[in-house]
């Protein structure tokens, strides 16, 4: 009887066990995509400021001394930089200060990003009494509108967690088409020196998702 030659088929394993790799590879590629969102990535957002200035050299001991805002919330919990872009609750129907308590706003109530209602020297970004708002938006998911805020002066975030007392409203706006980027401008009464926390929602369009936001400026 003569014997099956299995010579071909062992060839082969290589070639079909890459085939496998490959595609897992890219079903692990894309899977980020489909849960991508957005943020405010100027003035930037606490959470964005640390993966822009830190995400490719987050081993970097010098984080702990030039950044230690970053460094504590990394040591917090990583995902709180690398999910930069995914600080969102569904379903509130617009009740953000019931759904949300003092002290929690710039983690958008999310345990996960708890570290980022730390008070202490966060990065700012300089702005004048008037600065546009620019939002980076992965999905395109379009805006029901956006709030802005601006903490109110006597109010320290190097010392205090910010609460819904210490905000003034200074802009909401109407809808905005789904695009990869949303931009607004901001208009402040003038009044504003100094470090102060600009907080923001932004209110989804393709379903009722709400994403809340602390940025640290310095108003020249």
């Amino acid at each position: 009887m003569r014997m099956r030659s299995t010579s071909g088929s062992v060839a082969r394993r290589p070639a079909i066990i890459a085939l496998i790799v490959s595609t897992l590879a890219c079903m692990f590629v894309w899977t980020p995509t489909a849960s991508a969102h957005g943020t405010i990535v100027s003035p930037a957002t606490r959470a964005y400021q640390c993966w822009q200035t830190w995400g490719s050299q987050h081993t970097n001991p010098a984080m702990q001394q030039q950044d230690p805002m970053c460094w504590q919330a990394f040591q917090a919990n990583p995902d709180t930089m690398w999910n930069w872009m995914s600080a969102l609750r569904d379903g509130l129907r617009g009740n953000f200060q019931g759904s949300t308590p003092d002290g929690q706003l710039c983690s958008n109530a999310l345990s996960r990003n708890n570290a980022l209602n730390t008070p202490g020297n966060w990065k700012t970004t300089n702005v004048g009494s008037s600065f546009t708002m620019r939002l980076q938006d992965q999905a395109s998911h379009g805006a029901d509108y956006f709030k802005v805020y601006v903490s109110k002066n006597g109010f320290d975030p190097t010392t205090q967690r910010l609460g819904w007392g210490n905000l003034d409203l200074v802009t909401e706006t109407g809808r905005f088409a789904p695009a990869k980027e949303i931009s607004f401008n901001v208009q402040t009464s003038g009044n504003y020196r100094g470090h102060h926390v600009v907080f923001t929602i932004w209110q989804a369009s393709h379903l009722d998702q709400a994403y809340m936001w602390c940025s640290d400026v310095n108003f020249g």
